[in-house]
């Protein structure tokens, strides 16, 4: 998909933005709009060039505002309104959670650049990034409580993995809305920057990963960080990373990291992430809903 009517898709120089762009409802949130988001993600692992991706909103004023509601959105955010039998149907599955899965198995480093409001989806949807950078006049919440419902997008998992149990309990059940400051002092987010400065500070991070590391190696370090903090023992982890130095230190890649590393230059990884991947990348067990 190439046509997207509900975000933009910007690729310079080894690095992509996706923007939520309904700034009229502040970027609120839509099953297209997730749709567009999954379809740019597979054309962005898809293409070796880009490095990194940043996501943020169009317009000052939100992120994303949560799921649009209003019934010219097309109604039924949360489900498709049909009564089924079973809960291993595809029918009650939860947009905000494919979306949250689509993230979590990019080959890219993911950078949130949260430019205003980021309620509900809005928030959940960046938990399954890598870092999160703030303005200084975002706003987050976790407001399910207040609606009715419960935390989705997979959040009851990503949350308590990057806050803690408690700071994520008292986020989800008070369902308030809070400041770029609280944010950051629960670790939520790793900095904050005046409105101005955001995408410059997100671009620099994407660009020091673009200039001065291998693709490869990278893609397979978030793979590693992101699932092995969950196994049962650290031998599980030992398992893997054995496996990894072994392969990638044969490689191309480490080739040049040395190389370049001796002659006081800059890096140029040949490794490209569609054809130099280990043999047993993934690893993990088969998806579900596959």
């Amino acid at each position: 998909m190439t046509d997207y009517t509900q975000i933009l898709v910007d690729k310079t120089d080894g690095i992509a933005t996706i923007t939520l762009n309904r700034p009229e409802k502040m970027n609120a949130y839509t099953r297209t709009m997730g749709e567009e988001i999954m379809a740019a993600m597979d054309d962005i692992d898809a293409d070796d060039a880009v490095r990194a991706v940043i996501f943020t909103g169009a317009g000052e004023r939100a992120f994303c505002a949560g799921a649009d509601l209003t019934p010219e959105s097309g109604g039924q955010i949360f489900s498709d309104g049909a009564e089924v039998e079973s809960l291993s149907d595809e029918r009650v599955r939860d947009g905000g959670g494919r979306l949250t899965l689509r993230l979590f198995e990019s080959t890219k480093p993911l950078i949130s650049a949260c430019n205003g409001v980021a309620v509900g989806v809005g928030s959940t949807m960046q938990l399954a990034m890598d870092m999160r950078l703030a303005a200084s006049h975002a706003r987050y919440g976790f407001v399910f409580a207040r609606r009715g419902i419960v935390p989705e997008a997979a959040s009851s998992w990503f949350l308590p993995r990057i806050v803690g149990i408690s700071q994520a309990l008292e986020w989800c059940y008070s369902g308030r809305v809070f400041d770029a400051e609280e944010a950051k002092a629960g670790g939520l987010v790793r900095s904050i920057h005046a409105p101005e400065d955001l995408m410059h500070a997100a671009q620099g991070l994407a660009r020091e990963i673009a200039d001065n590391t291998s693709a490869v190696s990278v893609a397979m370090t978030r793979a590693m960080m992101w699932r092995l903090m969950n196994t049962d023992h650290p031998m599980e982890a030992h398992k893997i990373d054995s496996r990894a130095i072994y392969r990638l230190s044969r490689g191309k890649d480490a080739k040049e990291g040395i190389a370049s590393f001796l002659e006081k230059r800059n890096p140029v990884y040949p490794g490209k992430v569609s054809e130099d991947m280990p043999g047993f990348y993934p690893w993990w067990p088969e998806r579900p809903f596959e």
